[in-house]
């Protein structure tokens, strides 16, 4: 009877022992969700965001320096077309378009206490115009006073530095020579305007901010960032909880993410697109009907889904100006429509005589090569040979040659090429639209009412005459196809679901860290 009560008395100890251990491993286990890094804040005020590298940070690499950097305006809607004041609280435009009078609010500080002014304004502006760095160009940059400024633009329509470009401080940087612009050790330790301060940084590891308490549009909700070089392990980091956002995820990994519910990807377009370029004086490519025919070949939709990307992503054979894009009105894309490929084929001369698979003309097959950019990012090379079977299913012989990145680039600028892949802007602006495929373009096309609307483009002073030559110029585009865009290429990022206020379409954690928040 009393070792039965013994033992009794030793299972309900140990029953004790058992529960105590238990509550101590979920105290720990709290502790961990709640975990405190090196900087001991926890990670309910923290974001680790996954970068590249230190180089992403530089300027004109990504939109990180809005972090640490204002601009003078900020774009209210994707379309770019309304702004809202930021570092101006005002401006007017001259009669012309060409100049700008920027009010400056007078309750902005740099970081380390000075007041900033226009005098800064002038300073980066003229910096970022200068030969060695030659990131923009201007006409004029002129202080009028401590708070006022107007800049006079090369061009109407070249508004881009009101949102695109962030400011720096004179006092710091006046003195640095600008032939190292890019290597300046102020890139690693910045003093700005912006949302974010600097706190530290760790070659080759990370660099790590703290929210703003006196920024001018108020302290910032998430209170840390730490941004993590990380190579190509992004995605890795994510998955074991190591980071809250990538921000240069690739589509290839977008069904490792759309698997996991603790994760959202979102989508922003780039400022290109992946095409064909077709030269225009090489025999085969000189009838409008086989450029056009070519491009029906080709199912887009089967493009996109090769390369992870969204179903529903815009595309169109035209051009068009972003907030037309943005707006929803794209102009339609060509179908895929393979049996009007083969008639417009048939009618410009090239038949298969002597059914074996191959069309020809005047004793001569339809064979070319297309040259593509090593580049694997976007896995161009892979694209060219799915596009080389759409092609053989109408009978046109297609032969890949892989070159380095430059020398497809330098063929392309010089006409020395048959058809390349590669990539070309997005949204078509008219100096681009001069550059390759207005007079003397190496691409060898030549239609003398695109050459009237490409300089009409060019010349237009405002956003309404550009939309409706851009309308007519669609027209022109979509007869002759002088290029063949394939699909629209996108930055995708992933970020854990506790980051809210990104949008799905145009999510930016990068340069809208400002306004978001976290929910655990």
């Amino acid at each position: 009877m009393e070792r039965r009560m013994k033992r009794a008395q030793h299972a309900i100890l140990a029953a004790i022992a058992r529960r105590e251990w238990l509550l101590q491993m979920l105290a720990f286990a709290a502790a961990g969700c709640a975990r405190r890094d090196g900087g001991g804040h926890a990670r309910s005020s923290t974001v680790t965001m996954a970068v590249s590298s230190v180089e992403d940070i530089k300027p004109d690499n990504t939109d990180l320096d809005f972090l640490v950097f204002s601009s003078l305006a900020h774009a209210d809607d994707a379309a770019r077309t309304e702004f809202v004041p930021r570092l101006a609280r005002s401006w007017e435009r001259s009669r012309d378009g060409l100049e700008w009078t920027y009010h400056l609010r007078r309750d902005v500080r740099w970081h380390d206490g000075v007041p900033f002014t226009a005098h800064d304004v002038k300073f980066t502006l003229d910096l970022l115009s200068h030969p060695d760095v030659a990131q923009y160009s201007f006409a004029s940059v002129r202080v009028v006073d401590d708070y006022t400024v107007t800049v006079r633009v090369h061009r109407v329509g070249y508004s881009g530095y009101q949102d695109d470009i962030v400011y720096y401080p004179k006092h710091l940087l006046g003195e640095l020579d600008p032939k190292t612009f890019m290597d300046w050790e102020f890139w690693t330790h910045p003093v700005g305007t912006g949302p974010y301060r600097f706190v530290r940084y760790q070659p080759g590891t990370m660099i790590e901010f703290e929210a703003n308490a006196e920024y001018f549009r108020g302290k910032p909700k998430i209170e840390r960032l730490v941004l993590k070089f990380d190579g190509a392990a992004g995605l890795t980091d994510l998955l074991s909880g190591q980071v809250d956002v990538v921000l240069h995820g690739q589509a290839s990994q977008i069904p490792s993410v759309s698997a996991d519910p603790r994760f959202r990807e979102y989508y922003s377009f780039r400022s290109d697109a992946l095409v064909i370029y077709w030269k225009h004086d090489h025999a085969p490519f000189r009838d409008p009907r086989v450029r056009r025919g070519l491009t029906l070949a080709i199912d887009r939709a089967e493009c996109r889904r090769m390369l992870n990307l969204p179903s529903d992503l815009p595309g169109s054979d035209g051009v068009f100006t972003p907030r037309v894009l943005f707006g929803g009105k794209l102009p339609e894309p060509l179908p895929h429509d393979p049996g009007e490929a083969d008639a417009l084929l048939d009618a410009a001369g090239w038949r298969d005589r002597n059914s074996d698979g191959v069309r020809q003309r005047d004793g001569r097959p339809f064979a070319f090569t297309a040259i593509v950019t090593s580049r694997d990012d976007f896995e161009l090379a892979r694209l060219a040979v799915l596009v080389q079977a759409h092609l053989r299913r109408v009978g046109v012989q297609m032969e890949i040659q892989v070159l380095d990145s430059g020398v497809v680039r330098r063929r392309i600028r010089t006409g020395q090429f048959e058809a390349a892949f590669d990539f070309h802007g997005f949204v078509f602006g008219p100096v681009v639209q001069k550059q390759f495929f207005g007079r003397g373009n190496p691409t060898g096309y030549s239609n003398p009412e695109a050459f009237r609307l490409i300089d009409a483009a060019v010349a237009a002073t405002h956003p309404d005459e550009l939309d409706r030559i851009y309308r007519e110029l669609t027209e022109v585009y979509r007869a002759d196809l002088p290029i063949t865009r394939l699909v629209t290429i996108i930055r995708v990022v992933f970020a854990h679901r506790r980051l809210r206020g990104l949008q799905r379409l145009q999510g930016r954690p990068d340069r809208y860290m400002e306004d978001l928040w976290l929910e655990e």
